[in-house]
């Protein structure tokens, strides 16, 4: 497997890329995306570290094991050198990127599709390692489709020589995911285990590319390069030019005005339409005629409804510096309140004042989504009071830009997605009014809701703001929730390492009556070189000797009558000695203590060589055995085993939690709190979940959790954008209305 080295990888390209200077927009990008890859990366070792590990516990042979060893030995000796030739890479592609064709899917699949013409030249590891990379920079373009074409539209205005023909973009999946797999060509290991570090490095690195695609785009727009990116169809083509300035009118207004134009295609409407065609159909079958064709009646359109909305009084009597989030949620009658409006506002010809279907659909829709959004679990209570405030704000953005349910990157639309994403781990505390987090959400809605005039920048400019908080406080709570991580790891693998060495000496020294000078020697001393032993097991590999030491020593204190056996002890004993003594020095054990220890083992395998009768067993081995083999027939074993088979499926569930989630405990005195998932310690089986700060507050087994779900006391929450869940929630009620 080892085509090319990682090293002479990265040579060729630091010369190739050495003599082009980074353009100065590119420099703060690079450093961002090489720190946070970086960052990325250890993940994806310790997702490997883990996996190979459990693998190896779970090995069905001495080979298949020490071959997972040997992987976890490789890949931790060149971790570091990897992790820093990956970086090394990804800043010599922005030093000299490739030139590559459109962000398109289908142009990514056909690039990466090996060809009959030269299957029959790759090997099958090359093959299964080709196809891997394919499919993880596949589901990447796919994925981040829209910040991947915004980047290369912006990369390529910004490097020499690129072009629209011929664009650039350093941060496209093929490239990083290439750079990866040339540098770990250096690891010595073979195609599964290749393929499970790709898996890993898909998981946490690929999956992940988002937020960083997302800060280089901001960085880029801060710089003035193509601020106000417009898209139109497939063919990647984009709109950047500004408008003119007419002659003594306000400059930015018009750009403001422009940007916030709907964007006229085809694809910004089809959501929009479908619904409209659902609730057609509604009202069909309902027998409601159109008032359009009505001369009695003055239907009222999108521009007019607008400004009777912004006339409107502040929909609440809320005022500045007032808790927005007190109460409960507050679900606002839009309906009424039009009709209210209509009627203050009804024409002196003596028509009765309607609207269009239009804007009839549009305001069924808002409040369907709003009902939605005030039912759902899995926003906490205080974001949800503060969200609920904002249904006449929001009215307001869809009759102005209908493209709000058909386009994701819709500025009002990600940031009610990223104040729904940010509060996911709220609880319902007390602590809100000292906590920078509600500050920060409080004055947004406090700034949309007396500053909307109908300029969508306003939430554009907000959920830039947001993101910059949100990237800030991330990275402290990341670096808070590593350290956390860390040390939960290595406390409960002290636990777990203890645990270990206290079982197996109480197995091994319960079942003889040993010399009490032999049973201090085990429990008192040499159970410190066990304990060491177990922790390093994963490198120095010296657990199964230290147990088999203990097993070496009782079977020297007993007597031995065959001559084969005591010539088997005379070989044996010299290097037992040697080696308790050894293991004891290292773990630092009292030296005045050591030499009477010794002197007292050697007198008692004296004594042992020298006796006849066997030492008795504590318990008869046998009906131990036999013992164990019997069903169990107590009331209390027989219910743990149908409490062990009803949790089952809830097991399933438990194992279905990946790191990063959000779940919420509730406990039994009615109070209830929010963590994420930070880390599955296998070896103990145990689950450590930590609060938004980074900071531990629950550790559980799998049993614990599946039993805590089984009871309702634990709910997982669902962490897909807010108004993408609700439109999805809404079509899904529409459709089945409509039968």
């Amino acid at each position: 497997m080892n085509k090319q080295s990682g090293i002479h990888y990265l040579r060729e390209h630091r010369e190739a890329g050495s003599s082009q200077p980074v353009p100065a927009e590119v420099t703060r990008i690079r450093d961002t995306v090489v720190a946070g890859l970086g960052d990325l990366l250890q993940g994806a070792f310790d997702a490997v570290d883990d996996s190979l590990f459990e693998l190896a516990n779970n090995a069905r042979s001495n080979n298949e094991q020490n071959r997972y060893f040997e992987a976890m030995r490789e890949i931790r000796i060149k971790r570091k050198g990897v992790e820093r030739h990956f970086q090394n890479a990804v800043a010599q592609i922005f030093s000299n990127p490739p030139r590559s064709g459109s962000v398109s899917i289908d142009d990514g699949q056909q690039a990466n599709q090996p060809s009959a013409d030269n299957l029959a030249l790759v090997g099958n590891d090359d093959l299964e390692e080709q196809v891997a990379l394919n499919a993880m920079i596949t589901k990447a373009k796919a994925h981040f489709q829209g910040p991947l074409l915004q980047l290369q539209t912006r990369f390529s205005t910004v490097y020499p020589g690129a072009s629209d023909e011929s664009p650039v973009n350093p941060m496209a999946p093929e490239h990083l995911c290439s750079a990866f797999t040339e540098v770990i060509q250096a690891l010595e290991i073979q195609i599964r285990e290749r393929l499970i570090l790709l898996k890993q490095f898909d998981r946490y690195v690929v999956s992940n590319l988002g937020m960083l695609l997302d800060e280089a785009n901001r960085i880029l727009i801060q710089a003035g390069v193509i601020p106000n990116f417009r898209y139109h169809g497939k063919s990647g083509q984009q709109q950047s030019r500004p408008p003119e300035p007419s002659v003594g009118g306000d400059t930015k207004t018009e750009q403001r005005a422009v940007q916030a134009e709907p964007e006229a295609s085809g694809g910004d409407s089809g959501i929009f339409e479908q619904i409209r065609q659902m609730l057609s159909l509604q009202r069909a079958n309902a027998g409601m005629p159109s008032r359009a064709s009505d001369p009695n009646v003055q239907v009222i359109g999108g521009p007019e409804l607008f400004g009777l909305l912004s006339a409107l009084p502040q929909q609440s009597t809320m005022q500045a510096g007032e808790n927005l989030s007190a109460g409960e949620p507050v679900t606002v009658d839009l309906r009424q309140v039009v009709e209210q409006l209509l009627a203050h506002n009804a024409p002196k010809d003596g028509k009765t004042p309607a609207l269009n279907e239009m804007d009839e659909d549009l305001i069924n829709l808002v409040s369907m989504l709003f009902e939605f959004i005030l039912d759902d679990y899995n926003l906490s209570a205080p974001i949800q009071v503060l969200i609920s405030r904002l249904q006449i704000p929001v009215l307001k953005v869809v009759i102005k830009d209908k493209s709000f349910f058909s386009r994701a990157t819709h500025p009002a639309r990600r940031l009610l997605n990223s104040l729904a994403r940010a509060g996911i781990g709220w609880s319902d505390s007390d602590e809100k009014t000292r906590d920078k987090l509600y500050d920060q959400i409080h004055t947004i809605v406090q700034r949309i809701l007396n500053e909307f005039d109908g300029d969508v920048t306003l939430f554009e400019t907000l959920g830039e703001e947001f993101e910059q908080y949100l990237a800030r406080e991330n990275r402290k709570a990341s670096l808070v929730e590593q350290r956390t991580r860390e040390s939960e790891r290595g406390r409960i693998k002290s636990q777990k390492a203890q645990e270990m060495v206290d079982q197996v000496l109480k197995q091994k020294v319960g079942r003889y009556r040993l010399p009490e000078s032999i049973r201090n020697i085990l429990v008192n001393g040499w159970s410190r070189v066990m304990f060491l032993a177990y922790l390093r097991d994963d490198v120095e590999h010296r657990w199964l000797e230290s147990v088999r030491l203990v097993d070496d020593l009782i079977w020297c204190l007993h007597p031995h009558e065959e001559d084969d056996e005591r010539d088997q002890w005379v070989r044996v004993v010299p290097g037992l000695i040697k080696s308790l003594r050894a293991g004891l020095e290292e773990v630092s054990y009292n030296s005045s203590k050591l030499d009477e220890m010794m002197a007292d083992l050697k007198h008692e395998l004296t004594q042992a060589f020298r006796a006849n009768a066997l030492v008795e067993a504590r318990e008869d081995e046998s009906e131990t055995e036999e013992s164990a083999d019997n069903p169990p027939k107590t009331a209390v074993e027989r219910e743990q085993l149908l409490e062990e088979a009803v949790i089952a499926e809830f097991v399933t569930q438990i194992d279905a939690i990946e790191i990063g989630n959000w779940v919420e405990f509730n406990l039994v005195n009615g109070a209830s709190f929010r963590c994420k998932l930070s880390a599955i310690i296998d070896e103990a089986d145990c689950f450590v979940f930590v609060n938004r700060m980074g900071l531990k507050v629950i550790e559980k087994s799998r049993t614990e959790l599946a039993h805590e779900m089984r009871r309702g006391r634990l709910t997982v929450l669902e962490q897909g954008a807010l108004i993408d869940r609700a439109l999805d929630a809404v079509v899904g009620s529409l459709r089945s209305k409509a039968g």
